[in-house]
């Protein structure tokens, strides 16, 4: 289902996280509106994802909105944006040489996010 700015504006204003709000701003401003959309709800209904479930997926460029945990291993190497990890999962992905930043920061260097996998 689209989503309107306007709906996005009216769901940043309950927000309580700057970066969160600067994160989604940044998202709609690139005209990224799915995952503006992704950013703006609720935050019990943001991901939380394992490293084992990372390792199965084909895509190495993923943004994950919501928290990256570190239950499992990652075999292989990633680019991954996230609104938090855990030490253990950060620990892991920098032993498999992945890249991992906040979803702020992966906006602020890619203005276009074709091919990369939002979950």
């Amino acid at each position: 289902m689209k989503i309107s700015k306007t709906k996005i504006n009216k769901r940043i204003k309950s927000k309580r996280n700057p970066t969160l709000v600067e994160t989604i701003g940044l998202a709609k401003k690139n005209n990224q509106l799915e995952l503006a959309k992704q950013l703006s709800k609720p935050t019990r209904l943001q991901s939380k994802v394992n490293l084992n479930e990372l390792n199965k997926l084909k895509e190495s460029k993923i943004i994950i909105v919501g928290k990256v945990l570190g239950k499992g291993e990652i075999e292989k190497k990633l680019e991954i944006a996230a609104l938090g990890f855990s030490e253990s999962a950060k620990e892991k992905l920098k032993k498999s040489g992945s890249k991992i930043m906040i979803i702020k920061e992966y906006l602020e260097n890619n203005k276009n996010i074709e091919g990369v996998k939002i979950l």
